[in-house]
């Protein structure tokens, strides 16, 4: 399998995880009813976010932190869809890709949701 090389490679990975991620009804509930977000709109949007995390491209904008603080104000956010989220990315990246960039995907999702989890309580 090839590694994580580039923008369409995220742009895969990431069409890959939100199309097994949202098939979970809890999840669904909380991305799609909760957050409002619009598939077609956010995965450039998350997509930009992990270039910059990955390949350090330096185009997000946003501040991811506060979009989850202001989530989980909506709707608490627990462990379990912290766990969800990391599983589904993980098995994600597993199915599709393979070396360095993509262990450290992994690597800094597992940070982030850990982060996150910390920052939101």
């Amino acid at each position: 399998m090839p590694d994580i090389q580039n923008r369409q490679d995220l742009e895969l990975l990431l069409a890959r995880f939100y199309d097994t991620l949202l098939q979970n009804p809890e999840m669904h509930r909380i991305f799609i009813d909760v957050a409002k977000i619009d598939m077609a709109e956010h995965l450039p949007t998350i997509t930009d976010f992990w270039e910059q995390v990955l390949l350090h491209s330096g185009v997000y904008k946003k501040n991811v932190m506060q979009l989850h603080v202001e989530l989980n104000e909506k709707a608490k956010l627990s462990p379990g869809h912290f766990q969800t989220w990391l599983k589904t990315f993980e098995a994600a990246v597993n199915e599709n890709f393979s070396g360095e960039n993509a262990e450290i995907v992994k690597t800094r999702a597992l940070s982030i949701a850990t982060i996150m989890q910390v920052k939101i309580r």
